[in-house]
């Protein structure tokens, strides 16, 4: 299962990051993204409403988005990890590296994420079974940070989140340093001040997948 949702986000490379407290706003963003090609969503538990409101987007996912994964992101305790994947997260992701996370997420089967800043950090998120790593934040380490380690780590796979532009010289920049996917939260959900209708989101979204689909080509 693991294996599987690498695989999947190998192949859908760019990954949502959101939250809001409403739960009718959170499927709405979830929908205008899968119209958009997006096929990897995280929610983050980041509010009082969370739990609440993943429960409800997965029952949509599963009525309505087929092929569609969604984990939950901010998992820094044990307790929440347990509860998320009771409640049948496909994926978690960490802001830290904590091998308490690492054991719950091999004891489920589950695809754990884990947030690194230092070679160190990578190191022993590698050590714990991590096969994607999360760069967080990616604003400040930059693509240069990633282009000069991940020599050092060649069976791992990197993802930056947290300030990813969505200019396409950022993202090409983020590309060529070896990328596997990018999270990317705030940036993708600010509505252009000149957007008409409800799709810009979904343009959005597809304009970013074409992005990693023509550097692959």
């Amino acid at each position: 299962m693991k294996k599987d949702i690498l695989a999947h986000i190998i192949q859908h490379p760019v990954i949502p990051v959101y939250y809001n407290d409403d739960v009718d706003k959170c499927i709405d963003i979830l929908k205008s993204c899968y119209q958009g090609g997006i096929r990897v969503f995280e929610f983050t538990n980041r509010g009082a409403n969370a739990m609440d409101n993943f429960k409800a987007m997965l029952n949509y996912r599963d009525k309505h988005l087929p092929g569609l994964i969604l984990g939950i992101g901010t998992i820094k305790t044990e307790e929440i990890a347990e509860q998320y994947i009771h409640h049948s997260a496909d994926f978690i992701v960490s802001p830290i590296v904590k091998p308490e996370l690492a054991a719950i997420a091999a004891k489920h089967g589950v695809f754990w994420i884990p947030g690194c800043m230092t070679p160190t950090e990578i190191s022993t998120a590698e050590h714990l079974g991590a096969q994607l790593i999360k760069l967080f934040p990616g604003d400040l380490l930059g693509a240069g940070f990633l282009k000069a380690i991940k020599p050092l780590f060649p069976t791992l796979k990197f993802m930056p989140t947290g300030g990813v532009n969505l200019d396409d010289q950022n993202v090409k920049n983020w590309l060529n340093a070896g990328v596997t996917a990018v999270g990317l939260g705030s940036k993708l959900f600010d509505q252009p001040s000149d957007a008409i209708g409800d799709d810009w989101l979904s343009e959005r979204c597809n304009k970013l997948l074409n992005l990693f689909k023509d550097f692959q080509c």
